[in-house]
Parts: C-alpha cells; sequence; structure tokens
C-alpha cells in the first residue's frame, strides 16, 4: 500500500514540475505613446491557448492587477494587463486617478484606441491563439472592455468587475460581436439604477448576449481588498461576492473558449 502511494505522488511530480509562469512588465505603442503593460503566462503549457486582456481599475497597472494576471496564466491563459495612461504614468492618489480616469471616460475614441492597442499586442504573443481571446476590466477598466465590444474588436467575451456602465454612444452596441458578463454590487452607489437600466436596454436593442450578476450586501470594489470593508464610503471589500464574481468568470471563459 505504502509503494503504491510513493508511485502515486511521484507520477504527478512531472506535472507539477511543469508548470513554469513567466512574466514580466512589456513595453508597447498606441500611436506615438509608449506603454508599459504586464504580461503572464505558464510556459508549462504546450501550444497556443487563449488570451485575455486586463484593464485595471482607474489606478493603472499595478501589483495587484498584475497578480491577478499571474491567476489567469495558473488557469492556462496568457494574460495582459493593458496601460491605458501611458508608460511612468501613475497615478499616486485618488485625485490624480480621478483626473486621468476622466480624460478617457470624456473621450471614448481615445480609450477604445489604448483597449485596442493591447489587444493588439497580446495578439501578438506566439503563445496566443488569436482566434480565442476575451478582455475583462475592473472599475474604470470595467468601463474600458465595454467599450472594446462596443468597438466592433474581433473577441469572444468581456466581463466587468464593479464597472461603469455608461457610454455616449449607445447605439455601437449593434457592433458588439463578444458575449457580455457584468459582475456587479447589488448596493453600488456609483451606478446608479438608470445607468444600470439603460445598460440593460442598450443591450437588448444591439441583440447582445448578455448576463448580469448582482451581489448582496456588495458596493464598489468589492474585489479589492485594499478598499476595505466599510461600505458607507462606497468603496469596500466583500470576500463572498470577491470569489463567486471570480468563478462566474471561470465558467463565462470556459463556455467562450
Amino acid at each position: 500500500m505504502i509503494r503504491f502511494l510513493l508511485l502515486a505522488v511521484a507520477s504527478l511530480i512531472p506535472a507539477v514540475a511543469c508548470a513554469e509562469l513567466q512574466s514580466g512588465p512589456i513595453d508597447y505603442k498606441s500611436q506615438d505613446t509608449v506603454l508599459e503593460g504586464y504580461v503572464a503566462f505558464d510556459k508549462g503549457v504546450q501550444g497556443k491557448r487563449p488570451g485575455v486582456v486586463l484593464v485595471p481599475d482607474w489606478m493603472g497597472v499595478a501589483e495587484h492587477y498584475n497578480k491577478i494576471a499571474d491567476k489567469l496564466a495558473d488557469l492556462g491563459y496568457v494574460a495582459f494587463v493593458a496601460d491605458i495612461y501611458g508608460k511612468g504614468v501613475r497615478p499616486k492618489n485618488a485625485e490624480e486617478a480621478a483626473a486621468l480616469a476622466t480624460k478617457y471616460k470624456s473621450d471614448r475614441g481615445l480609450m477604445r484606441q489604448r483597449v485596442l492597442a493591447a489587444l493588439d499586442e497580446l495578439k501578438k504573443n506566439p503563445n496566443v491563439d488569436e482566434k480565442r481571446v476575451a478582455a475583462t476590466g475592473y472599475c474604470f477598466g470595467g468601463t474600458a472592455v465595454l467599450e472594446l465590444a462596443r468597438s466592433g474588436a474581433p473577441i469572444l467575451g468581456v466581463v466587468t468587475f464593479h464597472g461603469g456602465l455608461d457610454t455616449p454612444k449607445p447605439e455601437d452596441a449593434k457592433n458588439i460581436n463578444a458575449k457580455v458578463l457584468v459582475l456587479h454590487g447589488a448596493d453600488d452607489p456609483y451606478v446608479p439604477p438608470e445607468q444600470i437600466a439603460a445598460f440593460q436596454e442598450e443591450m437588448r436593442k444591439g441583440g447582445v448576449d448578455w448576463q448580469m450578476v448582482f451581489y448582496a450586501d456588495a458596493v464598489h470594489s468589492f474585489t479589492k481588498p485594499a478598499a476595505g470593508t466599510d461600505k458607507s464610503k462606497g468603496n469596500a471589500y466583500n470576500e463572498k461576492a470577491d470569489k463567486r464574481s471570480w468563478e462566474a468568470m471561470k465558467s463565462f471563459f470556459k463556455e467562450i473558449f
């Protein structure tokens, strides 16, 4: 019996040993603007695999989202954290982040351009199956990946976590080729009911394959531990919603890929 167990354990060692995360910063461009994203993938996975663009919240490329990219790589995807602001442009506080985010929310064409640049860079990775790509975004990044979908980009799906849903051109929903999954805090004060209703009507009129999941007792930033747990601030971490939304994303990716 002991010999059998030892052989069983030994048989698992090659599978564990072949898993090797390769990750790090990567420079790329959007027209003349130099951007610095982050790429992660498992070198132990053989052949081409799906790719996922990840757009961070309004604080931009940061360790928190790089770690999420690593988790996506552990699932077998090539993950690419998009830089919307530009290399070296990293807000130091919420005030700076708000100013930067407003610039792109006010110019959805520029926002789409920056996310498309990340998508193009992801597709250049030799490990990516160009026909199986998706995008996911958090808060400001959720707004950005929805704009990517509205641009008509050739992606299979988009996932938003506590993202903004508004757009100045709801008619562009007719361009959406992707399936859409919105993961939303039921008590999020930054996305009012009228914005939710307008988004749902936009999806219906556009004939989009969409889903929207609400998490009880969750407000904005429910996936971010650094947000703390004080719901009265409007931003707060919710462990249950965080775990449930991650599983929902995993199920969605299995479906579209």
